[in-house]
């Protein structure tokens, strides 16, 4: 059935050839499709399976409403490299401390012409104040705003 296609259509991919060629054995479809699009294209896909229910989270988002009305986000920096390497090196420095939460790990950090801002939900006050720190460390401590909230 390939060869036939591949005559009648030339734009038939590899890809979509191995498609076609899947039969079903009880592993899901679209894994044995991403799968062989890593190994032939290169390049990741996301696939959930159909018959799996999404994960489902008893919590709410913990910031994301907030952000909404906030002039300064990460997608708003500007893109210089003295301010990129400014946030590099303050993500470098809360990364390597493993004492720090995941929330801690997830910080945002926003460099606008030096200015270092700092948002996002933390574990608890100490954290708070090591990511500050941290930050100061790096773009001196005249220049970083904290307005890193302790979750509840």
């Amino acid at each position: 059935m390939g060869a036939a296609l591949e005559c009648i259509d030339p734009a038939v991919t590899p890809l979509t050839r191995l498609h076609m060629r899947i039969k079903p054995t009880g592993f899901p479809a679209c894994a044995l499709v991403a799968l062989a699009s890593q190994l032939i294209i290169g390049t990741p896909i996301a696939v959930q399976a159909q018959d799996q229910a999404p994960p489902q989270s008893s919590t709410a988002p913990d910031n994301s409403s907030h952000n909404k009305n906030h002039a300064k986000t990460a997608d708003t920096q500007k893109d210089n490299s003295s301010d990129r390497e400014i946030t590099q090196k303050i993500r470098q420095s809360i990364i390597a401390d493993k004492s720090l939460s995941t929330y801690a790990h997830n910080v945002k950090i926003i460099t606008q012409g030096g200015q270092v801002t700092l948002k996002g939900p933390v574990k608890s006050e100490d954290e708070k104040q090591a990511i500050a720190t941290k930050a100061a460390d790096v773009a001196g401590a005249d220049k970083v705003s904290n307005q890193l909230s302790v979750k509840q």
